[in-house]
């Protein structure tokens, strides 16, 4: 099924009991975070809250929280589309009647992609506008206690090359509510909308900037779709609609506007102008702190008449941004061999806040063809925050990462096959460096046929200074000892004693709690959010001809360290009020959980 708006969507959802509706009173300040964090976690349906404090509008949550709601959204058909358009490519270069004739049903798809044109009286978007006070009412979400403020969770934030009109962004960029008037615009690094701003900002020019929210659920994915830059959004939300996006002047001029959004905050963000923003509970699962960025000065907000406010909770993973992540590589893989020839498969782990680790299936048809490969993906888009990248030249499903781990470690050579760099960029929201958007990075290979055997269960004595071993894949050990502050150089002594014993376990995990050991999501989040390359690998080394050789095992400090965000706990009598009106909320609806 084709949604044009987020109206069909929901009531798909509803249709398909994976909605429930909560008329009782709540609070967008906590509370609704608190609810909508116990439902996921629970592999629980949408939330649609009628009854919101302080706002006329009702507010959608949870709606991509599983994997059966994202197929329910998008369908087989995108990512049958690009399987069938990437396979083509051979075919229909170059072009013959023949080809294109067998062809024609995927070329019939191609050519219903585009926008078309809807009067501004019959866009649904345009029906209401508001120039005084535009924000007041928004029912902004605060998710944890912590946060500078509400913040729009789910902005589709849309801009346009000030030399270019026809070069646009559509990207999600979390804005803080200053006031009634006035956000805050956290354009990262190597974010398409940041270059806009900074092509403007030289010219000394304020810069358009419109926010849907809502619309197509297609336009929620493809604004957080790891797009090649100069790619356009708004095409990509067409193929996966599988129809022409519906789009509407501005009757009060700036951009276009999707007809079918819920709503469109138009405004501009003035060069030069920086305001703190933050803190904010981020899908790291810590605050991200302070920091001076951009401010959005809103001139008027359009809105249906009955408008309905989507948003998202982020925090720990598994979160919705989890489940559409998930979603956008399966679509978008199948194009990473046409962009990077060596490559054959590639994923980006959104346990780790996915720029914190990414994977590859490489070609290795001669010597080392993999560390070059290596380097192509590290200067792909933005690819290029990667922080940890593993490869190797064994086809396998990468989201399996046990496997992928021991098959990288059966394999790898200390010696040749890992490279540390520092002074590298790290995504903004990783302060695991020694300041913002600084860190390291580390490749680690693992190709060609096995090199050793890899131990499944520790059969060792105690070890000086650790309490609890535990293995999390064969070849990998984690261990807890003292917290980082109390012991900071437990790392380079663990890993002076144990090569010294020639420990047969390649990779050794310290950590704060050694029972990460026991899932993917809770090693992969604990670990790689928690450490800093070039600070915080271990190992016993040999440098010569500019090259640093290791030897086993890898010992890898992933402990809280001084000066990291606080992680992210929700508040004791936010959990108490909702624990006391759970019942309240969910009992009218017949859901149990």
């Amino acid at each position: 099924m084709i949604f044009d708006s987020l109206r069909p969507f929901i009531e798909t959802l509803r249709q398909n009991k994976e909605l429930v509706i909560i008329e009782a009173p709540v609070d967008p300040v906590l509370e609704i975070a608190e609810i909508h964090r116990r439902v996921i976690d629970r592999e629980g349906p949408a939330l649609l809250f009628t009854n919101v404090k302080g706002s006329s509008f009702p507010v959608v949550t949870n709606l991509f929280g599983t994997q059966k709601r994202v197929d329910l959204a998008f369908g087989p058909r995108p990512e049958q589309l690009v399987q069938q358009l990437i396979s083509s490519v051979d075919s229909l270069l170059p072009p013959s009647f023949s080809a294109l004739w067998g062809q024609k049903n995927m070329l019939f798809d191609l050519m219903k992609v585009g926008f078309k044109k809807v009067p501004a009286e019959r866009a649904p978007v345009l029906q209401v506008s508001r120039r005084e006070r535009p924000l007041a009412g928004i029912p902004a979400i605060t998710s944890w206690q912590e946060d500078g403020g509400p913040f729009v969770t789910l902005p589709l934030v849309y801009t346009e090359h000030p030399n270019n009109r026809k070069n646009h962004n559509l990207g999600m960029y979390r804005m803080q509510i200053f006031d009634d008037q006035t956000t805050g615009m956290h354009w990262q690094i190597h974010k398409g909308g940041g270059f806009h701003y900074h092509e403007a900002e030289k010219r000394g020019e304020a810069l358009p900037v419109t926010v849907f929210l809502g619309g197509p659920p297609a336009l929620i994915a493809s604004a957080i779709a790891p797009m090649p830059e100069n790619m356009p959004e708004l095409m990509l939300a067409s193929m996966i609609m599988g129809g022409k996006l519906p789009m509407a002047d501005n009757p009060l001029g700036g951009h276009r506007i999707p007809a079918e959004a819920e709503f469109a905050i138009v405004g501009r963000v003035l060069p030069h102008v920086r305001r703190p923003e933050g803190p904010f509970g981020d899908h790291f699962g810590y605050y991200s702190l302070v920091h001076d960025f951009p401010v959005f000065e809103v001139d008027h907000v359009w809105h249906r008449k009955d408008a309905i406010y989507p948003a998202t909770i982020v925090g720990k993973p598994k979160q919705e941004d989890y489940f559409l992540g998930e979603y956008l590589q399966r679509l978008l893989s199948p194009a990473f061999p046409m962009a990077m020839p060596g490559v054959r498969s590639l994923w980006a782990y959104a346990e780790t806040g996915v720029h914190a680790l990414a994977a590859a299936v490489v070609r290795e048809s001669y010597s080392r063809e993999a560390l070059g490969t290596a380097f192509r993906i590290l200067g792909e888009g933005q690819l290029s925050l990667t922080k940890f990248l593993i490869l190797t030249d064994r086809p396998m499903d990468l989201a399996n990462f046990p496997l992928l781990l021991e098959t990288v470690l059966e394999r790898f050579d200390p010696f040749k096959d890992l490279f540390v760099f520092d002074q590298t960029s790290h995504d903004t929201l990783d302060y695991t460096g020694p300041r913002l958007n600084h860190g390291s990075k580390a490749v680690l290979l693992g190709v060609g046929d096995p090199v050793r055997e890899l131990p499944g269960e520790y059969t060792g004595g105690p070890i000086p200074g650790i309490h609890k071993v535990k293995p999390y894949c064969r070849g990998c050990l984690v261990v807890e000892g003292a917290a980082y502050a109390e012991d900071p150089e437990l790392g380079s002594r663990l890993a002076e004693r144990l090569s010294g014993e020639d420990c047969p376990w390649p990779l050794v995990v310290i950590a704060d709690d050694a029972d990460i050991a026991d899932g993917q999501t809770a090693f992969l989040w604990a670990t790689f959010t928690r450490f800093n390359p070039a600070a915080d690998i271990y190992a016993v080394s040999d440098a010569g001809r500019h090259h640093i050789g290791y030897r086993l095992p890898i010992v890898i400090d992933a402990r809280m360290k001084p000066g990291y965000p606080d992680e992210l706990f929700p508040r004791e009598d936010i959990v108490e009020l909702v624990d006391r009106r759970w019942k309240e909320y969910f009992q009218p609806t017949g859901w149990n959980g």
